[in-house]
């Protein structure tokens, strides 16, 4: 039988960091992501109600998960200004759309970030939006003490699908093997970045934009309903409960101190050498019971004005 809170497609490891989506996993779309791309196109003359605007946005869809500027590019491959100034308006338009209505959490997410970090893991929150819109995001909804890291594209090589996003909030957060990371996404793009970073567990979220066979197709592992569910399904695969993900956690704490371990993460060079720009999240509130085990990245509070 599945696990309480997915529906298992294959057999799963011991799991000792998360790295969870941003817009459709933990936080609320509300349709302002595409509200973004359509004003986006349109500074470029693709506007409502043309054949050019309905194709355009259709590979929006298809590519969601991916970084503005990749999908973008795709759309106006014969001109790199324009997908340039296409992102920039993206970004002013999602950013004022947050200004005007606010951002909301997916329902459940915050207590799922709470019980994930009371069970030892670390949480990483992984966005394919620009730095400064994910810390427009994080100061609308106050969550900069919630996760220990919160990276974007800004901060890699690549964006989703490649791996690089998981492989360093792995390196950053001293995880011995990749094994012992669990991944959910949303999107098409954010599962097969899962995928192909090594993780343990892949769990497609439904909340996202894609469907559940598309996730599946993508190499999900598990399919949730929400993110909250998250939780009861990393309990029922560790099996070992809080003692088993405890132990976890401080063998992560020794690689971050700089143990050998570290070294069995498969990640390129050009990743490695992107590590210092990565946005991480401070230490959460005074009083975790195990804020002495878990290895924090000091905050950079990043400007989120455009």
């Amino acid at each position: 039988m599945p696990p309480p809170g997915g529906e298992q497609i294959s057999e799963t490891p011991l799991v000792s960091l998360v790295c969870c989506g941003l817009i459709g996993t933990t936080v609320a779309d509300d349709g302002m992501v595409d509200r973004a791309y359509s004003e986006a196109i349109a500074t470029q003359g693709v506007v409502t109600g043309t054949t050019a605007y309905a194709r355009c946005m259709a590979q929006v869809h298809r590519s969601r998960g991916r970084a503005p500027i990749d999908v973008l590019q795709s759309l106006f491959p014969e001109s790199q200004a324009r997908a340039q100034a296409a992102q920039l308006a993206f970004d002013r338009s999602f950013s004022a759309a947050v200004d005007r209505s606010g951002v909301t959490a997916v329902p459940g997410a915050e207590q799922s970030i709470a019980r994930l970090t009371e069970m030892g893991a670390r949480v990483c929150l992984v966005t394919g939006f620009s730095r400064r819109v994910l810390g427009l995001v994080l100061d609308t909804l106050g969550w900069w003490d919630r996760v220990d890291l919160a990276i974007c594209p800004d901060d890699v090589p690549r964006g989703c699908p490649a791996p690089d996003l998981v492989l360093s909030a792995m390196l950053r957060l001293g995880v011995q093997d990749v094994r012992d990371t669990a991944v959910a996404q949303g999107t098409e793009s954010g599962v097969l970045s899962g995928k192909r970073s090594g993780a343990g567990i892949v769990a497609g979220v439904l909340t996202g934009i894609h469907t559940k066979d598309r996730l599946h197709r993508a190499g999900a592992s598990h399919l949730l309903d929400s993110i909250a569910d998250l939780p009861d399904l990393l309990s029922a695969t560790w099996g070992g409960g809080p003692e088993r993900v405890a132990a976890s956690a401080s063998a992560s704490v020794s690689a971050a101190d700089g143990s050998p371990d570290q070294m069995r993460l498969p990640v390129p060079a050009q990743a490695a050498a992107a590590e210092p720009g990565a946005s991480p999240a401070p230490s959460g509130p005074a009083g975790q019971a195990d804020d002495a085990t878990r290895p924090r990245v000091p905050l950079e509070r990043r400007s989120a004005g455009l």
